[in-house]
């Protein structure tokens, strides 16, 4: 295979091993990243994962904060590459830059396409119940996620895995996926597939509201929750005022269908809108994971308690 110049497009963690699999394949002409943000205590800028890769690695950097302007465009089509590769990157891609290599612009993305186009991906995989979920990579049009796939890699979603746990087994299949795909595309041995407009599905950007439980909903559904907000931005209810943090559950089947939602029934049994929910790993705030049993030894929560 022959080497590529590439530009390499992405962000946060997930992107860094496919950035490293074409670093140590390809020609890194430039890597584009999401500008340092302050973080932390101090609120001190902060690079961005792969910024922190390539510098390492010493290859250029940009982080622009619009790539609308003729001036970013022209830079971009300056470094006169094969193809580019976007992984999680957070910028829309203007036509001029989609069209300013000779190969155009190529797209990691997590879920099998046309499902889950958008933002979360994976945490909405989860949070549905969906039994197994991927990755695409696929030729980037103006629109959202709906350019023509080239190559798909689906993987099981697993009980209890969490979404932090699919994350990094994507992130991982990706490193590999990507440099399959730039081989069959300098060989011009990939046929692109379009994708069904009917079976589109939008997968909205993660809110941290929504880690609220909801108690009227089913045992199921918080349980899926939970999975798909860990490990952020987390799952929580409120007793006494105090918010506390679900970190494990599991659903408890045939349970009394008198309680009303949100009463504990026994011992971190919690009573949800069909069946119960049993809490396994819970968290107060400012301080560490516990489990159940040891939460309960410090804490008053008697049966017929509510939560909020």
């Amino acid at each position: 295979m022959a080497r590529l110049k590439v530009v390499f497009m992405g962000t946060p963690d997930f992107a860094v091993p496919a950035l490293k699999a074409l670093s140590e394949r390809h020609d890194i002409v430039c890597v584009y990243s999401q500008p340092p943000r302050p973080a932390g205590r101090g609120y001190k800028l902060q690079l961005s994962p792969v910024q922190t890769f390539a510098t390492r690695k010493r290859l250029q950097v940009r982080h622009p904060v619009s790539l609308k302007s003729i001036e970013e465009q022209e830079l971009f089509s300056s470094l006169n590459a094969d193809i580019a590769v976007v992984s999680a990157y957070g910028l829309i891609l203007p036509q001029a830059i989609l069209d300013a290599t000779k190969m155009g612009c190529i797209n990691i993305h997590a879920s099998l396409l046309p499902r889950w186009r958008g933002a979360a991906p994976i945490q909405r995989a989860i949070m549905a119940g969906d039994k197994e979920t991927g990755l695409t990579i696929m030729q980037m049009v103006k629109a959202l996620d709906a350019g023509d796939m080239l190559i798909k890699k689906a993987l099981p979603i697993v009980s209890g895995m969490t979404a932090g746990h699919l994350h990094d087994i994507l992130s991982r299949v990706a490193a590999g996926l990507i440099l399959k795909a730039l081989d069959g595309i300098e060989k011009n041995s990939l046929k692109p597939k379009q994708q069904q407009e009917n079976k589109v599905t939008y997968a909205k950007k993660i809110v941290k509201s929504e880690g609220r439980i909801n108690w009227n909903n089913s045992a199921v559904e918080i349980e899926r929750t939970v999975r798909g907000f860990s490990p952020h931005p987390g799952t929580w209810f409120e007793h006494n005022g105090k918010r506390i943090k679900i970190l494990e559950c599991e659903v408890i089947k045939d349970i009394d269908k008198n309680y009303e939602s949100g009463t504990v029934i026994k011992d971190m049994v919690i009573a949800c809108g069909k069946d119960a929910l049993k809490i396994l790993t819970l968290q107060k705030a400012g301080k560490t994971p516990t489990d159940a049993k040891d939460f309960l030894r410090g804490y008053n929560l008697p049966p017929n308690s509510r939560l909020l």
